[in-house]
């Protein structure tokens, strides 16, 4: 019988865990970097839908009005998620766009009397706005450092990080990005704006926050991890498409890069939350042009139009394009290895050394990249402007800062440009539109080029890593479109045809550069696309990807996954490893001791219990009459400490609740259980019991989960694995093979129909099959 194996296997039966380590135990990964996260508990989610009796009970009470009312909500917060991560954009960008416009203006100003004076200047003004955003971050939001993308794919992924979606997280990560990007570092806003927008997702599914008294009690009915999971996709997608103005790319990157778990509902909500964030920017754009938002006029949101650039391409352009992507592969598992390296010393020497090292590695980062943005072109010798062309609309030449190309800086004739100011005093959008431009041949000369990309390569690697939030698509793109401008300078001197655009293998580069790195194609392509505006370059950018990929493939992982690495977030990738088709499950978990429960439990058993180990689930059983042994759920460690903190399940003896017939009695709310996304929820030493409370009794049934996921204890680790893996799992109990069948559904015994009489619905007849 099925008891019979049930009881003589119960001590050899092991529960698969999520296989996540506690952050408690301090384990160290393959680098020796400690796995507590700065005292950071990294904990799965539980996305899995708890069906105790408690749960049914609720479901049972709630209408079809109540469910119009959750659906409508749903879209509702769609509809905020995308208001709220475009306007935070706009903010983002105009203060940007704004403290780098003046910052170029005043230093232009004095340098046209003293350039020493004007050095000072522009290095004191950035200074302030780099020590402004690592202050913020030191200080006050620690998790807003870095891009936040692998913390925000790792929750996704099941794991959550604390910290990573709070309110001052979402502070931090605006102001934040706006000291480091206006402060003229080797970084972008765009992963920190994926961040923003999860956090915008997150604040908004729980209502608010209770901390800063911000809240709205009838936006609190997303109490689940499965429906904030949903809300912080949508977020994710929200930010790329407000960074890149590419709601398309947004959809993609939430699909390709960061979700574990996609279903179509949750694509049509994504997608209205891109199209939202489209509509926000496209409207601040518009207001914007009228000159009310200062400096910021058509630079600030990414998109540098190259339709006007090359038309076509021959079969002879394939070869070098084709470098390009293998330059872009190397150099890009290179930027991975580097920044590796890099971040591994940081957190594990130079970081633990206090705030105050912090506050100072940054800050003479800053003088260091001051010093050569502005160093470096006062010895470049400067270029004549070319003959005017009054159809290409490029006038020569224009003030640093300022929209367009050839600037002139440290000419001592008015008709000239320096050709390395032109792409480094310049803010990073401006120079990549200036990489990108069309008609625009022999505007840089190679040795600026292999100058700016080794500096702003090695500057690139060393800011990464830093106290301060930091993107790193527009630095990616910047290095990429560099070597590609340079092969495309070579291009156009050996086929000595007209109708090729230096820009256009700009980027091309930029594109390998970036899938070399980060390892997308899909979602990179499409956003390469729309921000271009040009969609005959779609298959050469699909070429150069693919090649990138494989290339930076051969070598290590992409750049997200080595930073979740390096930080202690066990990601469950999409593919098993290939050795685990020859693990059984037992074999698994084999040194794992089983801790678990009976049904009727005494208090002091429990606090004992979760005093002695850290485990987030546990078996619960009941012994029949007969002496068999029935595993009848799994229990959670918060629900636990919920049963022990209300008290108002204790019981004097040891009898179960529905023993005097009838069901069993439900005294919580189901809102009890959910664990607040701005704290870590309550801890055993948080709870105070009296010696008359440890001896009482608590019947778990009522709030044990009766359908666990069951494996046979035979079953391969990689169909575990993808079991695991697609259903959003925290817990799997293995078991010995069952010898009973009770029956088989099948394909029809899923398809439902709806009675016309009732509401009820029913299942299809499976007489055959």
């Amino acid at each position: 019988m099925l008891s019979n194996h049930l009881q003589n296997g119960l001590e050899t039966a092991k529960l698969v865990w999520s296989r996540l380590p506690n952050s408690e135990d301090g384990e160290l990964d393959e680098l020796g970097t400690s796995k507590k996260n700065d005292g950071s508990s990294v904990e799965s989610l539980d996305y899995e839908v708890i069906e105790n009796y408690a749960y049914r009970e609720e479901q049972a009470q709630r209408g079809k009005l109540y469910v119009g009312y959750y659906v409508v909500v749903k879209w509702f917060l769609a509809l905020l998620i995308g208001i709220g991560t475009g306007l935070a954009a706009v903010f983002i960008n105009i203060s940007v766009e704004n403290f780098a416009g003046w910052k170029f203006s005043l230093t232009f100003s004095i340098i046209q009397k003293s350039y020493l004076a004007g050095f000072f200047v522009y290095v004191l003004i950035n200074l302030v706005l780099v020590l402004s955003s690592v202050y913020i971050v030191t200080y006050f939001a620690p998790a807003a450092s870095g891009s936040g993308i692998p913390e925000i794919k790792g929750y996704l992924n099941g794991v959550d990080t604390h910290g990573i979606l709070f309110f001052r997280t979402l502070v931090g990560k605006i102001f934040g990005s706006i000291g480091s990007v206006g402060g003229g570092l080797a970084l972008g806003k765009e992963g920190p704006l994926v961040h923003t927008g999860a956090c915008i997702a997150s604040l908004l599914g729980q209502g608010g926050t209770t901390k800063y008294h911000l809240r709205s009690r009838w936006l609190q009915i997303f109490q689940s991890d499965r429906d904030r999971r949903d809300l912080v996709t949508c977020g994710c997608a929200a930010g790329v498409a407000a960074a890149f103005r590419a709601p398309v790319g947004g959809v993609l990157f939430a699909l390709e890069e960061v979700t574990s778990w996609w279903r179509s509902q949750l694509m049509w909500r994504v997608f209205f939350t891109s199209a939202i964030v489209a509509v926000v920017v496209r409207s601040a754009i518009g207001w914007c042009k009228s000159g009310k938002c200062g400096h910021f006029g058509s630079g600030g949101f990414i998109i540098w139009d190259v339709s006007g650039g090359q038309e076509d391409y021959s079969f002879e352009e394939l070869f070098p394009m084709a470098v390009i992507g293998v330059i872009g592969g190397l150099l890009g598992a290179l930027f991975n290895q580097l920044t590796l390296y890099m971040t591994y010393w940081r957190r594990n020497f130079l970081h633990k050394k206090g705030n105050r090292v912090k506050v100072i590695e940054v800050c003479l980062i800053s003088l260091i990249t001051s010093t050569i943005s502005f160093g470096l072109p006062l010895f470049r010798k400067c270029t004549p402007c070319p003959t005017s062309d009054s159809e290409s609309g490029i006038e020569c030449p224009r003030p640093p800062g300022m929209y367009g190309n050839y600037v002139n800086f440290y000419c001592g004739k008015e008709k000239e440009y320096n050709d390395l100011a032109t792409i480094f005093f310049n803010t990073q959008d401006d120079a990549i539109r200036n990489l990108f431009s069309a008609k625009t041949i022999h505007e840089y000369s190679a040795q600026s080029l292999l100058t700016f990309l080794v500096m702003f390569y090695s500057l690139a690697v060393v800011t990464f890593g830093t106290a301060v939030p930091a993107g790193q698509f527009v630095p990616g793109i910047m290095i990429g479109s560099t070597y590609g401008r340079l092969v495309g300078m070579f291009v156009v001197s050996f086929y000595k045809k007209l109708n090729i655009e230096e820009g256009t293998y700009a980027l091309l580069g930029a594109a390998s550069f970036l899938g070399g790195s980060m390892r997308m194609t899909v979602s990179l392509c499409v956003i390469m696309v729309e921000i271009t505006n040009n969609l005959q370059l779609l298959p050469l950018i699909m070429l150069v990807l693919l090649i990138s990929k494989a290339v930076g493939d051969a070598f290590n992982e992409g750049l997200y996954e080595q930073q979740a690495r390096l930080r202690g977030i066990p990601l469950l990738e999409s593919r098993p490893k290939y050795q685990m088709r020859y693990i059984k499950a037992k074999d698994a978990c084999r040194s794992q001791q089983v801790l678990y429960f009976p049904r009727i439990v005494k208090v002091a058993d429990i606090v004992s219990m979760l005093k002695s180990n850290k485990h987030n689930g546990y078996p619960v059983i009941d012994h029949k009459r007969n002496g068999e042994t029935l595993v009848i759920g799994i229990m959670l460690r918060s629900h636990l400490l919920v049963l022990l903190q209300s008290k108002v399940d204790f019981q004097h003896g040891p009898f179960t609740s529905d023993s005097r017939g009838g069901s069993l009695p439900i005294r919580h709310n189901l809102s009890e259980f959910v664990k607040p996304v701005s704290s870590k929820g309550i801890t055993i030493e948080d709870i105070h019991l009296s010696s008359d409370d440890m001896e009482m009794y608590i019947d778990l049934a009522p709030l044990a989960n009766p359908s666990p996921y069951i494996v046979p204890e035979d079953m391969s680790l990689t169909k575990v694995y993808n079991i695991f893996r697609q259903l959003g799992l925290r817990h799997i109990f293995v078991v010995p093979r069952a010898s009973h069948v009770v029956g088989m559904i099948t394909r029809k015994d899923l398809l439902m129909e709806e009675n016309e009489d009732s509401v009820a619905m029913e299942l299809q007849s499976t007489s055959k099959e």
